[in-house]
């Protein structure tokens, strides 16, 4: 009696040990993909933010220039995530170094409304120089103006400390993937890097 003998025979182009090539490299790209996200994630609210600033950028030099630079700094991050997803080992570099002038943008931003805040007249002080007769009602307004300065400076310190931590530790993150997308470039065989730049995640 003849015995059929079954063998498993590859279904598509690859065969079993080239489809586990592309899953392990897949594992090896999952610190990659993160940082992607990351990326994307950034570059969503940095967006967000330029929208809301936009209604300010008719108004004053400084609500038009920082639209206009939190609209750049939401366009590179969503460059930066795709060249990511792409293996490029320079897209860490060019991460961090956009979260870098993200800061730069916001300090410089906070200092100008600093100076701006802190050497002209107070808003009561505004208000009573156009209509003197509040004047009778408000016996002094130096109480209020220095309250107004302390409050400009709590402000505006606050953003930039806080802008130092959140935007200098993105910087640090994105800087630190390098040693990660370099690793795996050299560890991944060519097709396999040519195969999922070909597929990229969305």
């Amino acid at each position: 009696m003849a015995i059929a003998t079954l063998t498993s025979e590859p279904t598509g182009p690859l065969s079993q040990s080239h489809q586990h090539e592309v899953a392990a490299a897949h594992e090896r790209a999952r610190k990659i993909r993160k940082a992607a996200s990351v990326a994307g994630f950034n570059g969503w609210v940095t967006g967000i933010f330029a929208v809301c600033s936009a209604p300010f950028a008719v108004f004053s030099l400084p609500g038009f220039l920082m639209t206009v630079g939190l609209s750049i700094v939401a366009y590179n991050e969503f460059r930066g995530r795709k060249r990511l997803l792409q293996f490029d080992r320079q897209a860490p570099a060019f991460l961090g170094w956009n979260q870098v002038a993200f800061l730069a943008l916001i300090v410089c931003y906070c200092i100008w409304m600093l100076i701006a805040g802190l050497t002209s007249e107070g808003p009561l002080a505004a208000e009573l120089k156009a209509k003197p007769e509040l004047g009778a009602v408000f016996d002094s307004t130096g109480e209020f103006d220095e309250l107004y300065r302390m409050l400009v400076v709590a402000v505006y310190g606050s953003i930039i400390v806080l802008s130092g931590v959140f935007q200098g530790l993105n910087a640090l993150y994105y800087f630190s993937r390098r040693k990660y997308v370099n690793a795996y470039v050299e560890e991944t065989p060519d097709w396999v890097l040519d195969l999922q730049r070909l597929t990229p995640p969305s």
